[in-house]
């Protein structure tokens, strides 16, 4: 990669960390502006038009990144479980990395499925939808039985969601006893998944 080209991707990097810091102050992608974000990420206004087209472009690619981390988070899933350990168990587990590591990535999904921006709200539902169709795919090919793998998987996610929701601002020990009770729920789904086959 030319000097030049590494430069563009630390450059765009800049204007994306300057954005979820400003978003890390709660706030949303509509209220904050071209320039806020270029003086955080200390280059000039009009450089910031070599990366994104406008703000709109800049959020889209915030909740696209987002959708990318979580179904990285979902492959290193299937690559933890094996034949001795429960799937729900590690799944949860390992969304709770994601939100540990990536906090203002979910927060962004979580905010702006319900914001004022339409394009916003049907790139987050994109990448829900996505986020849905891995784990319906992941319980499928796993199914022995013949379930309704997309309500499963629909419902599996609006808990995680709900968990992740909470999970951010809780204590250590709220968090754990969060996340037995998300688990307990997930295996609520299964089971009733499995009591009334299709």
């Amino acid at each position: 990669m030319t000097t030049r080209a590494e430069q563009k991707l630390r450059t765009r990097r800049a204007i994306l960390d300057a954005a979820l810091k400003i978003l890390s102050n709660q706030r949303s992608l509509d209220s904050i502006g071209l320039r806020e974000v270029t003086r955080e990420a200390g280059i000039a206004a009009p450089s910031f038009y070599r990366h994104f087209a406008d703000m709109e472009e800049l959020g889209l690619a915030l909740v696209e990144e987002a959708g990318l981390f979580l179904r990285q988070m979902l492959r290193k899933t299937r690559q933890r479980i094996d034949d001795t350990d429960s799937a729900i168990d590690i799944s949860t587990d390992t969304f709770i990395e994601f939100l540990e590591q990536y906090p203002m990535h979910f927060r962004i999904l979580l905010q702006e499925q319900v914001g004022y921006s339409d394009e916003f709200r049907r790139a987050v539902r994109l990448e829900v939808d996505n986020f849905v169709n891995e784990l319906c795919d992941y319980l499928q090919s796993r199914a022995t039985r013949n379930i309704d793998t997309q309500n499963v998987a629909e419902a599996m996610i609006a808990i995680i969601i709900a968990m992740g929701a909470k999970f951010t601002f809780l204590d250590k020990a709220k968090k754990r006893a969060l996340r037995d009770n998300t688990i307990s729920q997930l295996k609520l789904v299964m089971l009733g998944a499995l009591k009334t086959e299709i």
